[in-house]
């Protein structure tokens, strides 16, 4: 059976991008979390990984850490709902900070293929049609060719090992819409999700988010649908604000939307392989009538292209639930009830 996935939601923040270890991070993902996401209609979860998580530098595996994954796993398979394991960050590759070995020296191309052997030995025992492996979070090379390039090794490594398992790929430069002509999709190989990942305009999703150096500081008005920033507001802005701005202050709506998704859906439909949303949101600084109303655009366009998604976050910055569990604008938005 062929690994299939409609709507879902990412555990962020538990075996990635967290200081968090021991009890804490224990707590950060519970088996009553898999309970309440079942409830909202989920069909899975993306479980982000982090190298740092899973192995020391010295490459010997923190066995807590692996523990923790294979008893979410447990728990996310016995209450019915799939998997996409993704390796969000690397020790040599990080999506938004510093510079990325991992497309400059062969040594972290290897070692990141070797990643996927160890990931493929402790997990190729779950079954094919309910876990898939995503080989990276949000590549960003200076080159397309050198993404395609080193995707294409960890993509043979995993295939030796795992003929059938789905493996999901994604585009170069934080998954972007906008490089998927530049993918290289290996060929003829059904086992395939094609990923992409969606914030526009970053204006409205990113709203005052602390680690955009380019919006950090901008509080003041957004709307949506239209320019995020209004071009009256815009105007008053400093020139040195302005520039940083000025990149991101791009159009929203539902006709934005589907328009920038031609590009992923042009290749999906040349090579028969269906697309999937990994990433998606509106940061909870931004007025709840905006959000709902992103939300409202981008679920109406998912569904009427049939591609999967699974939204940023479970509990976050753009979570479905609240640190006390609370349900936030995102979730009554994507799963009314």
């Amino acid at each position: 059976m062929q690994f299939k996935i409609k709507r879902g939601t990412n555990i962020s923040h538990w075996l990635s991008q967290s200081d968090a270890r021991g009890e804490l991070r224990r707590k950060k993902f519970a088996y009553e979390d898999v309970g309440r996401l079942v409830e909202l209609g989920l069909d899975h979860l993306r479980i982000p990984v982090d190298e740092e998580q899973l192995w020391d530098d010295q490459g010997k595996p923190h066995e807590e850490a692996w523990d923790l994954l294979q008893q979410g796993l447990d728990w996310t398979l016995e209450a019915g709902l799939n998997a996409v394991i993704d390796l969000h960050i690397l020790r040599t590759h990080h999506f938004n900070e510093g510079p990325k070995p991992l497309f400059t020296e062969e040594s972290a191309a290897e070692a990141f293929v070797e990643c996927w052997r160890q990931i493929s030995d402790r997990l190729k025992d779950r079954p094919r049609d309910r876990v898939a492996y995503e080989l990276l979070n949000e590549a960003v090379a200076d080159d397309p060719a050198d993404w395609n390039r080193v995707l294409h090794q960890a993509y043979n490594a995993v295939r030796e090992l795992e003929p059938q398992r789905c493996l999901v790929l994604g585009s170069n430069l934080w998954n972007s819409v906008f490089q998927y002509e530049f993918l290289d999709v290996p060929a003829d190989d059904r086992n395939i999700i094609l990923t992409f990942h969606y914030y526009h305009p970053m204006p409205v999703t990113h709203y005052r988010a602390s680690w955009t150096w380019q919006l950090k500081d901008y509080d003041g008005p957004i709307q949506y649908p239209g320019l995020a920033v209004p071009q009256a507001v815009f105007n008053t802005l400093p020139p040195e604000q302005q520039g940083r701005v000025g990149s991101m202050n791009t159009l929203g709506g539902a006709a934005v939307i589907e328009a920038d998704l031609m590009w992923p859906l042009a290749v999906a439909a040349r090579t028969c392989l269906p697309l999937y949303c990994g990433e998606f949101g509106v940061v909870a600084h931004a007025p709840d009538p905006i959000r709902a109303a992103w939300y409202a655009d981008f679920l109406d366009v998912m569904t009427r292209h049939d591609i999967a998604w699974a939204n940023w976050d479970f509990r976050g910055n753009f979570g479905l639930f609240t640190s006390d569990n609370k349900k936030t604008v995102a979730c009554t938005s994507l799963f009314p009830q």
